[in-house]
């Protein structure tokens, strides 16, 4: 049920994930995550806002792709950055 509507969610792309075993930052560098978020622009995939890094935002404010999906099993929420809204 989606709680509102906004063009980007509704545009949102089904990429590939680049990383389908974690956030790729936190792989790199060797820090843990909390919950994993995919760009549904290029199929990023970053630790959500819980984790201490933050990648999910950091990859929105570098590229401006609007929207995330959760990348949890068994989630398939979305959410715009760009007009802040959630869809389930």
């Amino acid at each position: 049920m989606e709680t509102a509507t906004c063009t980007h969610i509704e545009h949102a792309g089904n990429p590939e994930p680049r990383t389908p075993q974690g956030c790729e930052e936190c792989r790199k560098s060797g820090d843990p995550w909390v919950h994993l978020r995919l760009c549904l622009d290029c199929g990023h995939v970053g630790c959500c806002d819980s984790s201490k890094n933050h990648h999910a935002t950091k990859h929105f404010h570098a590229t401006k792709h609007p929207v995330i999906r959760s990348f949890q099993p068994g989630e398939n929420w979305r959410w715009c950055y760009v007009d802040e809204v959630f869809a389930e």
